[in-house]
């Protein structure tokens, strides 16, 4: 594929927002949009990226403008439902696995990705949702990217508790296995009316038994820093009980 042949935007709907799409989605609580934004032009390949969370954005995989287009792959971002650009809905009742996997089934139609092009890649929280997408929608597929995420939680509490904690600096780990008890607090600070005049807050996220940042273990010289725009709080509070123990950074 040449590079004319990769920048060619003949028949797209999309040039004039520079390949931004918002897509409709329905859900048993209404009709939403989320936010996509397609990157080349590959008949062959196309690869929906599905960030971590959920919660998190499209932002951090913003790396792949560095490396994908020289290797001639289109390549979706892709802000899930509650997420960065994406509608809000502030509902709890839509942060679960079914939801999201339907979310990116009509993602994907929308686009008009289909099983001879349409490769999904999904890191951390998103590993999980592109495995489980796989599950119930593999005619669909032409391939599956998992980066830092396992396919059982009970078997990664089992490696983590066993091969890697030993290894870890012990004093280190008790004193972030000590912020488990300030859940609470950050639930509590976690108002809407809270965030007026702040832009952003930066949270240190613990290994725990349970919750998508399972990938995120401490290391021997750090712990895992996370910094969320404040628009993205009060959802991130009812998602709280993915996040089973953070603190603000100090």
């Amino acid at each position: 594929m040449t590079t004319i042949d990769y920048f060619d935007n003949t028949g797209r709907d999309d040039v004039l927002s520079g390949g931004v799409k918002m897509i409709p989605i329905e859900t048993a609580k209404g009709t939403f949009r989320v936010w996509t934004k397609r990157v080349g032009n590959n008949p062959r390949i196309k690869v929906l990226l599905l960030h971590g969370g959920p919660g998190a954005t499209h932002e951090y995989l913003e790396a792949c403008d560095s490396y994908l287009p020289g290797a001639g792959i289109e390549y979706y971002y892709y802000d899930q439902l509650g997420s960065y650009y994406s509608d809000n809905p502030n509902d709890p009742d839509l942060v679960n696995i079914e939801h999201y996997v339907e979310e990116v089934e009509q993602v994907r139609k929308a686009l008009k990705l289909d099983q001879t092009n349409f490769y999904l890649y999904g890191q951390s929280w998103g590993g999980i949702l592109g495995m489980e997408y796989a599950l119930k929608y593999q005619q669909n597929l032409k391939g599956l990217i998992i980066s830092n995420m396992m396919a059982s939680i009970p078997l990664y509490n089992d490696y983590a508790n066993n091969v890697l904690m030993p290894t870890m600096d012990q004093e280190r780990w008790q004193k972030s296995n000590n912020l488990r008890q300030m859940k609470i607090i950050i639930i509590r600070v976690m108002k809407p009316c809270s965030w007026n005049n702040i832009t952003s807050i930066t949270f240190c996220v613990c290994p725990l038994n349970r919750g998508p940042n399972l990938s995120c273990v401490l290391s021997k010289r750090s712990i895992a820093i996370f910094t969320f725009r404040c628009r993205d709080l009060p959802s991130l509070a009812q998602k709280a009980n993915y996040y089973t123990g953070i603190a603000p950074r100090i």
